[in-house]
């Protein structure tokens, strides 16, 4: 992890306007110049299992090579300034330097997460305007080459492959061996900055996937928030185990390193063997996870003491609240400081880490409140993007201790919109409506904070009150029985909506009464308490891993 210069800048070598004036291109060439004999890619050893290829170690000079040598391949195949390619791949070699290649290009890289059936691709494909698909064979999935191809021939496009051709599909040729001789990638300029980089989609939690285009700026803006927040740095071993399709694992994982020069290991779909010998194996210093896996992990002491963890300095999570005794259990138990993130692939971005919060409790459950002009937070991250909260029903900016309002942000981190949006997701002074609602906190010392509340659509109304899903899925899932939890409103009552809490549970489950109880003693109001309770195998989730609370109040009201 690297400290921070004098002026208060990330000191990978480099200085801070990188990120304003350089392509996702320019970063890749101006690491592999500085240190082309580095670590900078590693496959995961299981990789055979998802995607067929050779397990690649690379440095950086063979990185670029074989980045050119695929942009001249994709010159082949037609690909040009402004295409828009779409890539379903898993966390292999080959999704990094196709998607590297594809800027390489000019083009536009549209990845897709590999849940992603059918349906998804080619409403994506549609929606998005592709030219190209870039796919492989799946060992699980069979049949995948076929549907893709029917899907090109649906659209219009084409479909190039890992594989080898096949009945409606092209190759794309990736040599197994590489020197450091770079290839023509066609004679185009590397972008500008303000080129279109991305497409990627949102979760698509609340109806169908919108499309979030982002420009080779608003991703550089993006990694160095992540940069300057975690304090990353060119010495360090990074693992990847979320995938490169969105916020998390471009914004949080693939533009950091290509503005830092770390070494990159990529891990995904998830295996958590592989994953925790991933750790040992490649020491490595920093990684992310989502909050359940690390509370469960911190309840499997006898499995954490079979792993060194010796290198590993820093976890990220996020995507849900963080349990205040998992984030001081990592801390106190293995020295490991766990980092708070909030983000969206729209740009959103509040970060709160050790050196900014040094309480792992307050940093569980608080974010610094960056972008006020307040002078709280004196951090390069503090003046990155702006920050309001607004009330949504009146307008009104909220500023008063323990006040909600709905988080906005406008910055170069932030987006310009969606694709074919009719610009609804801004407000009238041009800021970003996140729909998360946060209260703002001030400690003894005058600092502030934003706290999450809840999604403002996650909301539940009862007796006229308002009651956060998020906070009390945050007390329930400190019951020891409770695995995982989510909580969601229900029809039914004089008092308007029911309280339902849906569990993961160990055997046997709590009852309703157990679940009432451990509230109780938490000191809980008891408007907020819970009147059903479902217990069921698993949460449904969508591709990223988030919670469908659609489908859980669906589930909720059948039963």
């Amino acid at each position: 992890m690297s400290d921070e210069s004098a002026d208060g800048l990330p000191v990978p070598g480099r200085d801070a306007p990188e990120w304003r004036t350089s392509s996702l291109v320019t970063l890749l060439r101006r690491r592999a110049a500085e240190r082309p004999d580095a670590g900078a890619l590693a496959d995961a050893p299981n990789r055979g299992d998802w995607c067929a290829g050779p397990v690649r170690d690379l440095n950086w000079a063979e990185l670029v090579a074989l980045v050119d040598r695929t942009a001249a391949a994709l010159a082949g195949a037609g690909v040009g300034a402004g295409d828009r390619v779409g890539v379903q791949l898993p966390n292999v070699s080959e999704l990094v330097v196709i998607e590297l290649a594809v800027w390489a290009r000019g083009a536009v890289a549209v990845p897709f997460p590999v849940q992603h059936r059918r349906h998804e691709i080619e409403t994506g494909w549609r929606t998005a305007g592709l030219t190209t698909f870039v796919t492989a064979e799946r060992p699980d999935r069979p049949e995948h080459l076929e549907t893709i191809a029917a899907v090109a021939d649906a659209e219009g496009g084409r479909v190039l492959t890992l594989d080898g051709a096949g009945p409606g599909t092209d190759a794309l040729d990736i040599p197994v061996e590489v020197t450091d001789a770079p290839s023509a990638t066609g004679e185009v300029d590397d972008p500008s900055p303000d080129d279109p980089a991305t497409i990627c989609w949102t979760s698509g939690t609340t109806g169908t996937p919108k499309g979030v285009p982002r420009t080779h700026r608003m991703w550089t803006a993006a990694g160095y928030f992540n940069v300057a927040g975690v304090g990353l740095g060119a010495d360090d071993v990074v693992l990847c185990p979320f995938p490169l399709v969105n916020m998390a694992g471009i914004g949080g994982m693939l533009v950091p390193w290509l503005l830092t020069g770390y070494r990159l290991v990529l891990h995904q779909p998830f295996d958590l063997a592989t994953f925790l010998g991933q750790i040992e194996s490649e020491r490595v210093t920093y990684t992310v996870a989502p909050p359940v896996l690390l509370s469960q992990l911190l309840r499997a002491p006898a499995l954490l003491e079979r792993v060194d963890l010796a290198s590993l300095r820093v976890i990220g999570s996020g995507s849900a609240p963080l349990d205040p005794d998992m984030v001081a259990g990592w801390e106190e138990t293995h020295g490991i400081e766990v980092v708070n993130i909030y983000g969206s692939n729209e740009g959103a971005a509040l970060l709160s880490s050790r050196r900014l919060v040094a309480d792992p409790r307050r940093r569980a459950r608080d974010f610094p409140a960056i972008g006020r002009d307040d002078g709280s937070w004196p951090t390069p991250i503090d003046s990155l993007n702006r920050t309001r909260l607004v009330d949504p029903g009146s307008g009104r900016e909220v500023d008063e201790p323990g006040g909600v309002g709905e988080l906005r942000l406008s910055g170069p981190t932030v987006f310009d919109g969606y694709l074919d949006s009719d610009g609804e997701e801004f407000d009238e002074a041009g800021y970003f409506r996140t729909g998360d609602l946060f209260a703002l906190v001030v400690d003894e010392e005058g600092r502030r904070y934003y706290r999450f509340v809840d999604r403002a659509k996650d909301i539940i109304i009862r007796g006229g009150m308002n009651i956060s899903a998020a906070e009390l899925e945050g007390l329930l899932a400190s019951h020891p029985a409770v695995r995982e939890v989510a909580v969601v409103g229900a029809p039914g009552g004089d008092m308007g909506e029911q309280v339902a809490a849906v569990v993961v549970a160990d055997d046997p489950p709590p009852t309703l009464e157990d679940l009432v109880g451990h509230l109780r003693a938490a000191g809980v109001a008891s408007y907020k308490l819970p009147q059903r309770v479902l217990v069921v195998d698993e949460l449904p989730r969508n591709p990223l891993g988030k919670v469908v609370k659609s489908d859980l109040r669906r589930l909720v009201a059948e039963g």
